[in-house]
Order: structure tokens, then sequence, then C-alpha cells
């Protein structure tokens, strides 16, 4: 639950109750009535009206910016590892951190025994 005065931007209208969706406004109150689907009374000051929303339907300002300057970063980087033409970076950034995984996956049954294996098989086999 969002502090009351926390600034939210509007990211839907699951109702459509024609939300100004990209707009900011303000937690004026919560709406405590369990069998109503509306979380918060929200202002906005570009329409000059209160709005019952849900939750859903709202974002923090700080994490939507977060998401921004990381979408602004990977592309930065992206540009940057073209530009150097420095392929493992490209590499890490397009695919993250699996390369790491499937290595660490792969150690393990290379360092199987031999009566490992069969076993493996026999189960594999009986199943």
């Amino acid at each position: 639950m969002w502090k009351l005065g926390q600034r939210v931007i509007v990211i839907s209208d699951q109702f459509e109750q024609h939300l100004p969706v990209g707009e900011y406004g303000y937690i004026i109150a919560y709406d405590r009535n369990q069998d109503n689907a509306f979380d918060y009374v929200v202002r906005i000051p570009k329409a000059n009206k209160n709005f019952f929303v849900p939750a859903s339907d709202l974002e923090l300002e700080e994490v939507l910016l977060q998401l921004e300057a990381d979408r602004i970063e990977r592309e930065a980087l992206i540009d940057y590892a073209l530009a150097t033409r420095n392929e493992e970076l490209f590499n890490w950034i397009m695919n993250g951190d699996n390369e790491v995984e499937d290595e660490e996956q792969e150690t393990p049954q290379e360092g199987r025994s031999r009566e490992d294996f069969i076993r493996q098989i026999n189960l594999k086999a009986w199943i």
C-alpha cells in the first residue's frame, strides 16, 4: 500500500473510466471497502478530478523513471558494443546471464562417473 500524498502515474484504464493515461496524480485516500474493486482515490490535477482507481492501473513515478533509465543504459551499452565491435559485451547484454547458467549445468554432466551415467540411463529406460 502506498502512502497518502504519494505521486503516481496512471499506466492503464482497466475499467474504462476515461482515466488520463500517462498523467500523474496524487493518492488522496484509500478505499477500504472489501466489496469494491477500487483501491485508491487519486487526484489528477490536469483533469481537475478525483478518480477511484485499482492498484493495477497505477505505478509509482520512481519505478517508471528507473525502468526508463535501465532501458536507456542498455541501449547505450548496445550502441557502444556495436561501435567498438566488442562481441563479448554485445552477447552479454543481449543474452544476459544465460551463458553462465549453461556453463554451470554442463560441468556436472562432464564430471559424471561411468556408473552414474549407466544408472541414469537405466532409470530413464525403466520409466
